[in-house]
Order: structure tokens, then C-alpha cells, then sequence
């Protein structure tokens, strides 16, 4: 292991200390029980790499016994390679005095398996301060060693996938300080890989309008999983880049929150083929293929990401509320509040209130300071419902909140700025009140800066069918049902059905007959008798006098084995006037129709 002059060579050996023996460190006698119950292993040499002592943990590492290596040479359980590295090693400990650590090497077990070992190597001395030789505490570590290469191993996966995958990853710290990016990150974000890790994540976004800084605060604030938030990121060099963001937690083996991954992939091929095919089933919540509805989702995606004020109008019962929704959670204002007022369940005095505030004192029954609806909304969106049953004053001050963007609480004179997007619902024709003098021509078209038009139900009748089959999905969950459909015969009955409530009845009827059916399929027999009995006003071929001739009735009757509903549908007619002309006649039903 060294020289007499003390330099390095591999090939000599050091004469042996003729007083090594006397001098071992080491005693028989009280410790060896203690050295035996240490799970390191504990090896002592002289210079010439001669065993002069090992504890049970060296057998059992070895697997020989103490007699078997006490008196040999180290190189008995290594091969010529290992031996030479191992005597570098050691020479480098005799000539510098220092104590090495972490020597790994390989040995061979007397049943020839291979472990891997870890030594610490420090010099041993006797009284006089002479070293005679080298102790050397060492650790089976084949077991670390394997689960390092496996780690090795996963890491460069995960590295390679990292590197090659199309959606851009991006790991942020709770600060929200960027620790990596992938390549596609550079691409469809804009973030450099090696320039901005280490900035705040919103420095390097220059080209768009941050969308999905919203989806990552919210993530952050709840420390919770967002999946595929759909964001139209508007950069300046991508003409209408939409992409699909999702978020999640990175936690540690102690459980403790340690970041978020941002994965943003781009959708804008998809979104620009949906536009072309021009046959959109859904557009978030709402459900409909018709071309009007086509024309509106194209509409609500130019608008999401724009503070436009909008104008939603439509019978009642058509969805203006679902659009409202979409327009909100389809923008940039999408993780700020969506603030609802329905403007015609309150009094003016009320309405003032709830919408701007007021202060103490302000009104009896002003005990203290409150916020308005307009504050709750600052950053978000406010919803106007029925906006065309307000009175003057509010329609007003709804102006100048409109082109101002500020408002006074009720009782006090410094006005307050916000930030709010204002979208307003009516079923009333707008046009029509601003002729009567029952609402303001400027504040009409403040709010139709865009309208939005909602088709009702029975101008858009092929839409019927997937909502059914959407109410369908809804209600087996919400009710805990099993019902595999509708019937054809219900489907054909809702088809020519006017929907004088529009979606909001369809909705309705549908859930009365999940309510009534104990069966798989909804029947003609579990819908309300309203609309069984409906008799379509375009089916009518026949006059009113014309029903008076008995035979016709009779037929009726007979061609639909004296079912009274379905006569009546074929007749055109509703079921009593059915029961009043069999009174008239003098009919009875057949006993074999009983």
C-alpha cells in the first residue's frame, strides 16, 4: 500500500512494522461484543494490507468467517483492478494523513455474488505516534447503488420527455418564480429556457394577455388541480392562439407544498378546424347544434376575452344566464367574481342599494357602511338580469357607471372607481320600452354595444334531442337513476312541441318524468298531460264544422284502438274536445278497449 520512501506504487509493498503486532490497536477482550452489534462494518490492516482484525459485520458482508480472513490479504475477496484502486486509495491516506471517505468498490463474496462497499479509511498509530496501518470503517451499499441507477435512470427519462413533449411545461415555486421550462414553452409561451428561469413567471409573457396567470393564481391560492382550462392567449404574434391549461400541485415526500406544473397545450388548429366544420355540439354549458347557435358560439368567442359591455336578450327560459356564464368564465376575468343581480325582484330603493352601496346613516335602517354588488364584482364581471325593469334614477346612474367607471354609495358624494364588465339580461323588447319613454335611449345603446340574440326552443327544434339526451345525463346523477333514454314516440311528441317555456319547461318536463318512471326508458305515459294534449296549430287539416261528422271521429278512434290521446293528436283536437264529441255522438268505448 506504500513505500519505505513514501511515494506511490502500486506494484511494491511496505516492509511490515515488526512491532505491529504488539502494537494492535485493537484488544480481545471487553469491546469485541460491543464492535460485533455495530452494523458498519470495521476492517484494520497493517501496511501491507495484511487483516488484522474485522467485526461480525465484515463476515456477514464477506461471507467468511473471522478465521478465514484474520491473517489474510485484503485482495483476497477483489480483483487485480479493484485491488489497485483500492491501494491508491489508501496510499493517498498514508502520505497526506487526511481521512478519506466514500471509497467505493467492488468485492466478491465467498458464494461469488458481488456487493458493492463504501469505506472510510483513517490511518491507525501506536503510542509513539508511528502508523502501522489502516482502519477502514465500510457499508453495503449495492442496494443504494441499484436504486441510484434506477433514479439515474428515471430521471433521464423523465429529462427526455421533458425535453421532446409539444405542450409546454412549466414549474414554478410558491413565490411563483420560474424553476423550469421546456423547449415548447419558448414556442407557444415565449419563455426562454436559459434567460428567464429564476424570474417571476408573468416577466417573460410580453406577447399576451396573461390568461393563464389567472389559472395559476387560483391554483396557487387552493392548492388545487385545474385540468384543461380552456384560454384564448391573444399574443401580438399569434393571430388567435387558443390553448388548453391545466395545473397542479407538486408536493414532497413530507407532504409539504413545494410549487405547481403548468401545462399549456395549443388547441388553435382544433379550435380554427371546430370554426371550419362549423358543427359544434357544445360551447361550455350550452348544448346546441343548430347554425344559430353556431353563429352565437363564434360570437362568444370573439367576445371572452374583450370588456365590451353585452347586451343578452330572448324570451324567457332560453339560456341568456348560461351565456353570461360563458362569456365570464371564457376570458381573462375568468377566476375574478361573476356577481348576479336580478334587477326586478327589488324596489328602487333597494336596487340602489344592493347595486352601488351606502353608508351609515344613509336611509333608515342604514346602521352601518355596506358595499354594493359593483364592489363585489371590481376585477369581474356583474350580471344584470332583467335590466329592462329598472327605474329612471337607477337607469342613470347605470350611465355613468357605463362611461365613467365610477359610482356613488347611496348617502355619500366621493365617487368610487371599479373595474367591471357589465353584461345585462332582458326577455322585454328594449327598442319598444325606449319608444314608450320607459328607458333611456342613451343607456339602450350603451348596453347594445353587441346584443346577443337567443333563439327560443321552437326555432331551433333539432337542438331537442341532445338536450334531452344532456337533461337525460343530468338527472340520472342528480336522481340516482338508471334510465337509458326517451322514447321515440316522446321525442317525436317534444319535436312539434312549442315550448312556450323554452329550455327551462324542456328541462322541467324531462325531470317530472325521471321523477314518475321506475322503468330503463321514459314513455309517452310519464309525461305531464299538458303537453300530451297539445294539438299542433300546423296539423289542423280539417274546419271546426268539418269534426262534426261522427264516421270521421269513429275512424279516429278505431285507427287508434280507442286511445283518446292519440286520437286526439290526429285529429288535431285536445282530449276533452274528444270526450265532448264521443258525449255528443252517444260513443262508448268498445269493452274489448276497456
Amino acid at each position: 500500500m506504500h513505500t519505505k520512501s513514501g511515494k506511490h506504487k502500486e506494484s511494491a509493498e511496505v516492509i511490515p512494522d515488526q512491532e505491529s503486532k504488539e502494537d494492535s490497536h485493537f484488544e480481545a477482550g471487553k469491546y469485541q461484543a460491543i464492535l460485533n452489534e455495530i452494523e458498519d462494518g470495521i476492517t484494520e490492516t497493517d501496511l501491507k494490507g495484511t487483516i488484522l482484525f474485522v467485526n461480525q459485520a465484515v463476515c456477514n458482508l464477506t461471507g467468511y468467517s473471522k478465521k478465514e480472513l484474520v491473517g489474510n490479504n485484503f485482495r483476497m475477496n477483489v480483483d487485480e483492478e479493484t485491488a489497485k484502486f483500492i491501494v491508491r486509495s489508501y496510499n493517498k491516506v498514508y502520505t497526506s494523513g487526511i481521512p478519506a471517505k466514500s471509497i467505493r468498490y467492488e468485492i466478491v463474496r465467498k458464494d461469488g455474488k458481488r456487493r458493492i462497499t463504501e469505506d472510510t479509511v483513517s490511518l491507525v498509530k501506536n503510542a509513539e505516534g508511528k502508523i502501522i496501518g489502516f482502519r477502514n470503517v465500510n457499508r453495503d451499499i449495492t442496494e443504494r447503488r441499484r436504486a441510484e441507477k434506477e433514479l439515474a435512470s428515471y430521471r433521464i427519462h423523465l429529462e427526455a420527455i421533458f425535453r421532446s413533449a409539444k405542450d409546454a411545461i412549466i414549474i414554478i415555486d410558491p413565490e411563483l418564480n420560474l424553476i423550469a421550462a421546456n423547449a415548447s414553452a419558448e414556442n407557444i409561451c415565449g419563455v426562454h429556457v436559459n434567460e428567464d428561469i429564476g424570474k417571476k413567471f408573468h416577466e417573460p409573457l410580453l406577447h399576451c394577455n396573461k390568461n393563464c396567470y389567472g389559472v395559476l393564481q387560483s391554483a396557487l391560492s387552493g392548492k388545487s388541480r385545474i385540468d384543461e382550462y380552456r384560454i384564448e392567449c391573444n399574443r401580438n404574434d399569434r393571430f388567435r392562439q387558443i390553448a388548453l391549461v391545466s395545473c397542479s400541485p407538486l408536493i414532497d415526500s413530507d407532504r409539504e407544498f413545494i410549487g405547481l406544473v403548468l401545462i399549456i397545450r395549443d388547441v388553435s388548429k382544433i379550435s380554427r378546424l371546430e370554426r371550419e366544420l362549423h358543427e359544434r355540439h357544445q360551447f361550455q354549458q350550452i348544448i346546441g347544434k343548430d347554425s344559430k347557435m353556431q353563429e352565437i358560439y363564434a360570437l362568444l368567442e370573439d367576445l371572452s376575452n374583450l370588456d365590451t359591455t353585452v347586451l343578452i336578450t330572448g324570451e324567457s327560459g332560453t339560456g341568456k344566464e348560461l351565456v353570461a356564464r360563458a362569456l365570464h368564465y371564457g376570458g381573462s376575468r375568468a377566476f375574478k367574481p361573476l356577481v348576479k343581480v336580478n334587477c326586478s325582484a327589488m324596489a328602487e330603493t333597494l336596487l340602489e342599494s344592493e347595486l352601488f352601496g351606502h353608508v351609515k346613516g344613509a336611509f333608515t335602517g342604514a346602521i352601518k357602511d355596506r358595499k354594493g354588488r359593483f364592489h363585489t364584482a371590481d376585477g369581474g364581471t356583474i350580471l344584470l338580469d332583467e335590466i329592462g325593469d329598472i327605474s329612471p334614477q337607477i337607469q342613470l346612474k347605470l350611465l355613468r357607471v357605463i362611461e365613467e367607471k365610477e359610482f356613488e354609495r347611496v348617502g355619500e358624494s366621493d365617487p368610487s372607481e371599479i373595474d367591471v364588465r357589465i353584461i345585462a339580461c332582458t326577455n322585454k323588447d328594449l327598442k319598444e320600452r325606449v319608444r314608450a319613454g320607459k328607458f333611456r335611449e342613451d343607456l339602450y345603446y350603451r348596453l347594445k354595444v353587441v346584443e346577443v340574440d337567443l333563439p327560443p326552443l321552437r326555432e331551433r327544434s333539432a337542438d331537442i334531442p341532445l338536450l334531452a339526451d344532456h337533461f337525460c345525463v343530468s338527472f340520472n346523477k342528480k336522481l340516482r337513476k338508471n334510465i337509458e333514454g326517451i322514447s321515440r314516440d316522446v321525442i317525436s311528441l317534444f319535436m312539434n312541441y312549442p315550448w312556450p317555456g323554452n329550455i327551462r319547461e324542456l328541462e322541467h318536463t324531462i325531470e317530472r318524468a325521471f321523477i314518475m318512471c321506475h322503468g330503463r326508458t321514459i314513455t309517452l305515459e310519464h309525461i305531464a298531460n299538458e303537453i300530451k294534449d297539445y294539438a299542433p296549430v300546423h296539423t289542423f287539416t280539417k274546419t271546426k264544422n268539418k269534426f262534426t261528422d261522427i264516421e270521421e271521429l269513429k275512424e279516429a278512434l278505431g285507427k287508434t284502438d280507442w286511445n283518446i290521446s292519440k286520437a286526439a293528436r290526429f285529429l288535431g283536437l285536445s282530449r276533452q274536445t274528444i270526450y265532448l264529441k264521443m258525449k255528443e255522438y252517444g260513443l262508448e268505448r268498445p269493452k274489448e278497449y276497456m
